[in-house]
């Protein structure tokens, strides 16, 4: 079995002379450049200065969707491309990623009918890859559908099918893939620097954020896709490189399901501001988001702003017969969208999802923009350009038929906790069962065996309490009060299979609680 054990991946990256394709950034597309670059053929180095998904790409609103907002704005080429990927995504990764019923519930007879031919219109778009048709339903049909609605001037509403995924562990299945593949890839390795031959990149300068041990890697090709760092690693090429980016901020909350039972996701198709808003069922949790708050930096870990959440919990007390209080919050959390900048003074909510291609004067190639449900096709654009660049063996991409790590047929996808692994899941059971200790859950109020904490250092590059409990598992997002209550049991589990000591498993606890802290809503 192919793993991520990171004493291979820096004996790889010692040995090999030099790489056709070189990555900078972990998150969805680099990853997904990544795996597209060794599917073709080409020997690729992956390097991410925090974790796997560390960033945007674990902070979404867990959806795999043409764009409801993209459609009332006329943007239909990203509906489409999205739509189509959406349909890519459901098929290589059904493990994974999975059909959601949305109810968009309408307060106003005309709502029905408007609402209505926009949802028959991205169902017609989805084409061949169509989850099924949109339909009208009556307010008894949206009361069954979701109990909590608010029934007062209820008329009906509109039911269609979209897809759901979890980003953090997508991620984490794309590391697999690549390794699967022959690639290589390591997380904590920051780029520092590039180093020139006759006015091109030649090498990538690196450091192991671990060791601090410096490679000068040569590299044929460089992709930039380092989402909200993109310009800092552009301005390691030139240091007067303009922004390509504006960063805006998305906030989330995350509550009981007991405020909103049902299977069932909620759409508020138009906000005051002109975004839309979910309510969405995730990990027996209900995940609300999302806003679109500018913001000027670019911080490792954003949190939510009080406006924001406020605002979150102000539309759910208008559409929720019993909505929570800031007191019932479990957990809340911020991801910052690179997003392609407009003219100045331009809203952040109106700027492009689009992405670009961009190769600078000394070739490096940055992947900048575009959301999830897209990565696909983004990484194949900035392979294709680093092929040009590195002038590579011309080969096309194989990704939209290449079912990822961990694929399982619908059928064979149970409804059990170790699902997410997909056909590793018999494995990781297999593991939990090897201690006592192993398979009892790392706290009462989260759905996670301590095995999997084991089973994310030897298989999954997980090397702190962060990893597991914010990307390996989910747990930070579902409930940050008690992920801090696990936090001691993952850091010993962790010291024990890492060889760390008990310091390090004490500084771990302490860091991670005051990480933990900050996805606490201020009450």
């Amino acid at each position: 079995m192919a793993s991520l054990r990171r004493e291979e991946n820096l004996n790889r990256l010692r040995e090999q002379k030099i790489w056709d394709v070189v990555i900078i950034g972990g998150g969805a597309t680099g990853l997904g450049s990544a795996v597209d670059a060794v599917s073709r053929g080409y020997k690729t180095l992956l390097l991410e200065a925090f974790d796997f998904a560390h960033g945007t790409s674990s902070r979404s609103t867990k959806l795999i969707h043409g764009g409801v907002r993209y459609l009332a704005q006329g943007n239909f080429g990203l509906v489409r491309e999205a739509l189509h990927e959406r349909g890519v995504l459901l098929r290589n990764a059904p493990h994974l990623v999975h059909r959601r019923e949305f109810v968009v519930p309408a307060y106003r007879w005309f709502d029905l009918p408007y609402y209505g031919i926009g949802l028959n219109l991205y169902d017609v778009m989805s084409g061949s890859l169509g989850l099924g048709h949109s339909r009208w339903i009556s307010a008894s049909g949206v009361t069954a559908r979701m109990p909590a609605i608010r029934s007062k001037g209820l008329r009906g509403g509109i039911v269609y099918t979209d897809g759901q995924f979890d980003d953090a562990r997508l991620a984490i299945s794309l590391a697999r893939t690549l390794a699967d593949l022959g690639g290589t890839a390591l997380n904590y390795v920051k780029v520092t620097g590039f180093t020139r031959r006759e006015g091109r990149i030649a090498e990538v300068v690196a450091r192991d954020s671990e060791t601090g041990e410096e490679w000068r890697v040569e590299a044929r090709s460089v992709i930039n896709a380092a989402g909200v760092y993109v310009d800092s690693v552009r301005r390691l090429d030139d240091p007067e490189a303009p922004s390509l980016m504006r960063p805006s901020q998305g906030a989330h909350l995350v509550i009981a399901p007991s405020f909103f039972p049902g299977d069932s996701a909620l759409l508020v198709p138009r906000t005051d501001d002109g975004r839309v808003l979910f309510a969405i069922p995730w990990h027996d949790r209900v995940l609300v988001g999302t806003t679109d708050t500018p913001v000027d930096e670019v911080a490792s870990e954003p949190r939510p702003m009080s406006e924001e959440i406020g605002y979150l919990l102000g539309y759910l007390d208008r559409y929720l017969e019993r909505p929570p209080s800031i007191g019932d919050v479990l957990s809340t959390f911020a991801g910052l969208r690179p997003l392609l900048r407009g003219a100045p003074g331009a809203r952040t909510a109106k700027l492009s999802r689009e992405h670009a291609v961009i190769t600078s004067d000394t070739g490096l190639v940055t992947i900048t923009g575009g959301k999830w449900t897209t990565y696909r096709r983004m990484a194949a654009d900035a392979v294709d350009r680093a092929m040009q660049v590195g002038k590579l063996a011309v080969t096309a991409s194989a990704t939209a038929t290449l079912n990822l790590h961990g694929w399982r047929a619908p059928e064979r996808v149970g409804a059990s906790a170790l699902a997410i692994y997909g056909s590793d899941a018999a494995a990781v059971a297999a593991l939990c069962d090897e201690h006592e200790e192993w398979s009892r859950p790392i706290d009462h109020a989260l759905p996670y065996l301590a095995g999997e904490a084991i089973w994310a250092a030897r298989h999954e590059a997980a090397r702190c309490v962060a990893d597991v409990l914010a990307r390996r598992t989910r747990a930070l997002f579902l409930d940050a009060r008690a992920s801090i209550a696990a936090a001691p049991t993952v850091a010993a589990l962790l010291a024990r299979e890492l060889g760390r000591d008990s310091a390090w498993q004490a500084k771990q606890t302490a860091d991670f609680e005051i990480l933990a802290g900050m996805y606490l809503p201020k009450t």
